[in-house]
């Protein structure tokens, strides 16, 4: 079995990772919305154990409900889930040494969304790790 991943979601009004890895966010930390919602960011921080440097690792973001349902909006005629599917890769820079944990970082913008009252999650799976960020809507 692979070292787990430390996973770190934040919610936060707007976010963007820089080419150096760090992570600028405006308004991070916060629990509760009205609806629709505003325009969002999730933020993604992850500690990736030395033996799981250089490897593609898959991932998926969902919005679930409270109870881990994933929620379907309705975009124009079509009801859609609201989800992310990708793989990350952190590699090893020269000189760090032998069991070092490694950063990574990654954002993403969510629009605005007409969810209906009540709590919600995103719930971010990585491998057989999961870590989820609840919210409520007003």
């Amino acid at each position: 079995m692979a070292s787990p991943i430390d996973i770190t979601l934040i919610l936060c009004d707007a976010a963007v990772a820089d080419p150096a890895g760090k992570v600028h966010m405006l308004g991070a930390g916060w629990s509760m919305t009205g609806s629709p919602t505003n325009n969002s960011a999730i933020v993604v921080l992850l500690g990736v154990p030395w033996d799981r440097a250089n490897l593609k690792i898959p991932l998926v973001l969902e919005l679930c409900d409270d109870d881990g349902r994933p929620v379907n909006v309705r975009i124009g005629e079509e009801l859609s889930a609201i989800r992310h599917a990708g793989e990350f890769e952190v590699g090893r820079p020269p000189g760090v040494a032998p069991g070092s944990t490694l950063d990574g970082a990654f954002t993403l913008s969510i629009p605005s969304l007409p969810l209906a009252p009540g709590r919600y999650q995103w719930r971010l799976t990585i491998s057989d790790q999961i870590e989820t960020r609840s919210f409520t809507v007003r």
